[in-house]
């Protein structure tokens, strides 16, 4: 497909423990049109993190292919998957992955200075102009200890965003925000994408999360049961929360 940004073709990864082999994706296909605002859904261990490591090349495929910005990244050398990593993905991470003895303007920075295109105002002005949007700008001096979990997701929202990569991949993004700051984040996360065309994949449990969505992958045991419009997905987490809940309010 021309317009995708992300081909994934017959895809198998399997991890081994010991003399056991563990599937965490089996037979995996998936097109990801540019400029796309998509959501992996699916319960724990259903492959969601695995797969969007794959994309992100931290991980390679045991089986199949996967194509990114129209590079298989099977065929790419290290450096090359480095650059590829560096100039066209932002990565959310649920871990944070802050740099401790950084600031977290430092944090921000750190991409653009390893991309080594800007000089230092504009570094200056960009960093700050996200860090504002993400409403973190009064504790640019800080480091990440001194920041609650939710700030910290804030910088790496903002990290992610800052080399305005083709691509941002974000594991669980609103895990550890409160709903206001939660969609405060996916509202600047469409923005972006409505804006500068950056296509947003990201796993999540959160209806609030889903429905911003242009569709819904949804996985299971490591294969995709299907993809769906926001409305559909949505509707189908509250009737599953709602059978959970002993009101059982439908």
């Amino acid at each position: 497909m021309p317009n995708s940004i992300v081909s994934i073709r017959d895809v198998v990864k399997e991890y081994s423990l010991g003399k056991v082999v563990v599937p965490a994706l089996r037979g995996v296909s998936l097109e990801v049109e540019r400029g796309e605002f998509i959501s992996i859904a699916g319960p724990s261990g259903s492959g969601k993190t695995t797969l969007l490591n794959l994309i992100g090349c931290v991980d390679t495929a045991t089986r199949g292919t996967v194509e990114v910005a129209g590079k298989n990244t099977s065929a790419l050398s290290e450096r090359q998957l480095t650059q590829l990593r560096l100039d066209t993905l932002g990565f959310i991470f649920q871990s944070f992955n802050l740099v401790a003895v950084l600031t977290v303007f430092q944090n921000v920075e750190l991409p653009l200075l390893l991309q080594n295109k800007l000089g230092s105002g504009e570094r200056k002005k960009r960093v700050m102009e996200l860090l504002t949007a993400v409403g973190i700008d009064t504790h640019a001096q800080h480091r990440p200890s001194e920041l609650s979990g939710g700030q910290r997701q804030r910088v790496a929202i903002a990290r992610a965003l800052v080399t305005e990569p083709q691509i941002v991949l974000a594991d669980e993004p609103t895990a550890n925000l409160d709903s206001a700051t939660g969609e405060a984040i996916i509202d600047l996360m469409k923005d972006l994408n409505q804006k500068k065309g950056i296509t947003f994949i990201f796993s999540t449990h959160d209806h609030r999360v889903m429905k911003h969505a242009d569709s819904v992958v949804r996985l299971a045991d490591g294969k995709i049961i299907g993809k769906e419009s926001a409305d559909a997905a949505v509707q189908a987490a509250l009737t599953s929360a709602a059978g959970r809940s002993p009101v059982g309010a439908h």
